[in-house]
């Protein structure tokens, strides 16, 4: 449920998405294995998120929120439980199909930017359209869109060494919304960042959520960050509070 401690949180509560969920998450248990040794990492789990809700996940260090992630990404898969994500049940896809669902349905933002340094900003934003059968002038188009939903069109033409840390963590926020994907996750994005570029790409990820529809689904330590976010989860040994 979401975070209730205070009358702030609770505010952001009562102002978060109450449209029908787009991510469903039903009993669900995820266990590694070191050796023979077995370490469950999730246990149990329910999650429902509605649509166009952006929501921070903390919690300790080995808690499992990157499993989390992954698992509503479709990175990983659930050992056991019900994973439902944007309509589709994760489980009965097979590889093949769960990686289109991926490319049409997830969009990724970590707290390293991943882009690579001898690309401009818009041939990084322009790489997740390479597999696609759009011509090449539909995917500059769509890349220039996107750098420009995230302010940084007049950017367009510069390599990463030439950018900022917020600057370049915008750019890989502009490459995760090229293919128009219906959640972005985001695993610690504002982790190498200054506050003040920091306080920029949060702002970004609410406008996403409020005025484009995206369902934000955000892994954090910092609080502040967490406060940006119109609910906060925790999770802990496994288990949602």
């Amino acid at each position: 449920m979401a975070q209730t401690e205070s009358a702030p949180a609770a505010d952001k509560a009562a102002k978060a998405p109450s449209g029908p969920p787009i991510i469903e998450l039903t009993g669900i248990k995820k266990t590694f294995w070191r050796g023979k040794e077995p370490v469950r990492v999730l246990d149990g789990l329910n999650l429902e998120v509605a649509t166009g809700a952006f929501e921070a996940l903390m919690g300790p260090s080995g808690s499992g929120k990157s499993t989390l992630l992954n698992l509503i990404a479709g990175l990983d898969r659930a050992t056991d439980g019900l994973v439902r994500v944007a309509g589709e049940e994760l489980g009965g896809l097979s590889e093949r199909q769960l990686a289109r669902w991926r490319a049409n349905t997830i969009g990724f933002v970590f707290q390293s930017f991943h882009l690579i340094p001898v690309l401009t900003a818009l041939q990084n934003v322009m790489l997740p359209l390479s597999l696609t059968s759009l011509g090449r002038s539909e995917r500059k188009k769509r890349a220039e869109t996107a750098l420009r939903v995230v302010g940084l069109e007049d950017r367009a033409a510069h390599y990463p060494r030439q950018l900022s840390g917020g600057q370049e963590q915008r750019v890989a926020i502009a490459r995760a919304i090229v293919n128009d994907p219906k959640i972005i996750v985001a695993d610690e994005p504002t982790g190498d960042l200054d506050r003040q570029s920091a306080e920029e790409v949060l702002t970004l990820l609410g406008t996403l959520a409020r005025d484009f529809g995206k369902t934000i689904m955000m892994v954090t330590h910092d609080p502040a960050a967490a406060e940006k976010a119109t609910v906060i989860r925790r999770l802990d040994k496994g288990v949602l509070s």
